[in-house]
């Protein structure tokens, strides 16, 4: 995806969030990461700002840059300290007249509420496990085991661990109380699909192309209350699901399973309204693909799925971002403009 322009004629501008309260050796790894991909990014011909999100006066300090010569590259979660507020971040990006990488903040916004995305997926006919929500601890109505109770609203696994998987109606009772009642959360009950898992990375706009999926390896568990991807997998080192759940790449699909995940994974994405990249989070079982999760923000860092994918598929990080910003450029009232304007001549 060429840009028909020089890149030094754009200047790139890198939101991230920056957690004051972070310990130095957390800073020292997040700046050694934004140095890398800026280094790449700059080898690349693009002229690169760093803007740190560290509290909600952040589109002051946006003040001094012009949203007509710059495209924003976000590279942010939230703001530090607010919960579930990276919509938020991508809302004063649009006040502002800024074109960023990524999703709107009402796709953000809406892929936090569970449910909706579930009813969604349900009248666009996309595969999802059988669900219900609960909103007190009541679990008449479900007879479907083994099940998974997972938060209503949130992401990145948030309160998801073994106890999530429950093999009778007492555990669920006790997880669908724990959430509602102890938490203060609605519960989202589904039916457990104990199958292959994959993280489904996509990216573009119209034309919209599959990463390679990368498998989400749970042989070292025996027992089906350890066969998911808890919070501590994700964020834990130490943790047993951390050490133990190893990602496979590229997966062991065939070229009809793999056509058929791809169907799954594109109808998920534009369901929900994806914009430039997102991550699917997906399990088969007796030749269908679930859709148990869309991420429309996923981690892009280096270690993560989506970057990992991309480099099997053989871009570099710092050619991921480019692409990325290739993406969002088209957006952009003036470099949009010049790249119409090149193709017509």
């Amino acid at each position: 995806m060429p840009l028909n322009f020089p890149p030094a004629e754009m200047n790139v501008l890198l939101l991230y969030d920056f957690n004051p309260h972070w310990t130095p050796g957390e800073k020292d790894e997040i700046a050694a990461a934004h140095s890398r991909l800026t280094g790449a990014l700059s080898s690349a011909g693009f002229s690169i700002d760093l803007l740190p999100v560290v509290d909600q006066y952040f589109p002051e300090r946006l003040c001094s840059y012009d949203s007509q010569d710059c495209v924003l590259f976000n590279w942010c979660d939230g703001i530090p300290g607010l919960h579930h507020s990276e919509h938020l971040v991508v809302r004063q990006l649009e006040q502002l007249g800024f074109v960023f990488t990524g999703s709107s903040s009402a796709t953000l916004s809406l892929s936090y509420d569970k449910h909706r995305v579930k009813e969604i997926l349900d009248r666009n006919r996309v595969p999802t496990p059988r669900w219900r929500l609960y909103t007190s601890s009541k679990t008449n109505g479900w007879h479907e085991f083994p099940a998974i109770v997972k938060p209503a609203v949130g992401h990145c696994s948030e309160w998801l661990t073994s106890e999530s998987v429950a093999m009778d109606a007492k555990e669920l009772h006790d997880r669908i109380s724990y959430l509602v009642d102890d938490i203060g959360l609605p519960a989202l009950v589904e039916d457990f699909i104990d199958g292959r898992e994959f993280h489904v990375s996509l990216w573009g706009n119209g034309r919209v192309s599959m990463l390679p999926p990368a498998e989400m390896d749970f042989s070292a568990f025996s027992d089906v209350h350890d066969r998911l991807c808890t919070y501590d997998a994700k964020f834990n080192p130490g943790s047993v699901h951390y050490e133990n759940i190893h990602t496979v790449l590229p997966s062991s699909l065939s070229a009809a399973e793999c056509a058929d995940l791809e169907r799954v994974c594109m109808a998920a994405y534009k369901a929900i309204g994806c914009r430039d990249y997102g991550r699917i989070d997906v399990r088969l079982r007796e030749g269908v693909f679930y859709v148990l999760d869309i991420n429309p923000n996923p981690d892009i860092s280096e270690d993560a799925s989506m970057a990992s994918s991309a480099e099997h598929a053989g871009y570099s990080h710092g050619e991921m971002a480019e692409n990325l910003i290739k993406l969002a450029s088209k957006r952009h009232p003036v470099f949009g403009k010049k790249k119409q304007t090149s193709a017509a001549n």
